[in-house]
């Protein structure tokens, strides 16, 4: 399978990914290449090139799997392709010695993805009304973009803080809306940002009133996130939302590695 290439906006999404975790770990780029459907390496290579601190895989940690339990694995995935999720996989493989997220991490680095079934999507929350909805298709719109060259420059529509300004929302909500607007096909392009900071990397969930009220789905909706990686953000912080200890999975992690 090809690697996708990064265009601005998957390294757009690679960026609020990683939100300010430095260095960068290889738990988070495993999470990150699913994601992004991309590898590992490809990763860890557009972070770098970014300017991030990002963790070598040989010092991620000791060798979890042993040469014999690589071979069992990779047996036992590929004889039952398709039928199982990570976490199946992981409650069932010897004895669950090893976390969803390690078993994930070891059969992306074998590439064994394919034979695993994908875990089912939580139904989308619908935080736009359809009112909303009309005037950011209205204000993207505006001025329709056109392919961005050095000789052309793109055809100005309304940027995302005059979008944010409009509805009321934080700009992360409106680029998380405007991505799913975009793969509906509603939307032919990604509204541009008027002021950015090189260099500078925003927490997405600094912009949140109250995230310990929020649910995960809630978050990962105002945010633009996926469930997963919502959870990931929440566990590397240490905060927690109403329906997952944030705070609880860090300490275990923590302990984990000591």
């Amino acid at each position: 399978m090809a690697v996708p290439k990064w265009n601005d906006e998957r390294t757009s999404e690679l960026e609020s990914f990683v939100g300010t975790e430095a260095p960068i770990s290889q738990a988070t780029v495993v999470q990150a290449a699913e994601s992004l459907e991309t590898s590992t390496r490809s990763v860890s290579s557009k972070l770098r090139k970014m300017g991030y601190d990002v963790e070598l895989a040989s010092t991620n940690t000791s060798k979890a799997f042993s040469d014999v339990q690589e071979d069992i694995l990779e047996s036992f995935v590929s004889d039952n392709s398709g039928q199982y999720t990570y976490a199946d996989v992981a409650s069932g493989f010897q004895d669950g010695k090893f976390s969803a997220k390690q078993i994930q991490g070891k059969i992306l680095s074998m590439e064994l993805t394919g034979h695993i079934k994908p875990t089912p999507k939580p139904e989308t929350v619908k935080t736009y009304s359809d009112a909303e909805e009309a005037v950011f298709i209205k204000l993207v719109n505006k001025g329709a973009f056109v392919e961005v060259t050095f000789v052309s420059m793109v055809q100005d529509g309304a940027f995302v803080e005059a979008i944010a300004t409009a509805l009321d929302r934080s700009v992360n909500s409106v680029r998380g809306k405007a991505l799913s607007l975009l793969r509906a096909g509603t939307i032919v392009a990604i509204p541009r940002q008027e002021t950015t900071k090189a260099g500078t990397r925003v927490d997405p969930l600094a912009e949140l009133a109250d995230v310990e009220s929020m649910t995960v789905e809630a978050i990962a909706t105002e945010i633009g996130k996926t469930v997963r990686g919502v959870k990931t953000m929440l566990t590397r912080r240490g905060i927690s939302a109403s329906d997952y200890d944030g705070a609880a999975r860090r300490e275990k992690a923590a302990a984990a590695v000591v």
